[in-house]
């Protein structure tokens, strides 16, 4: 195959998949904006508490 054609035809799978992504953007947005996409937020992290399954933990792991 000639070079150019390999070229033009990686610039056109380029284009289509931004415009596939562009129409999902725009539809999660359009989502969102009416509500039927709910935004979560992550839980909070108190600084002193370790998780109850992280104090079975060895101290030490590997080494020499």
């Amino acid at each position: 195959m000639n070079r150019n054609v390999i070229i033009v035809i990686v610039l056109v799978v380029l284009v289509l998949l931004t415009a596939v992504q562009a129409i999902q953007l725009s539809s999660l947005k359009t989502s969102i904006s009416t509500g039927k996409v709910s935004v979560g937020s992550a839980p909070s992290q108190s600084s002193g508490s370790v998780p109850s399954n992280l104090n079975d933990l060895p101290s030490m792991v590997g080494g020499c």
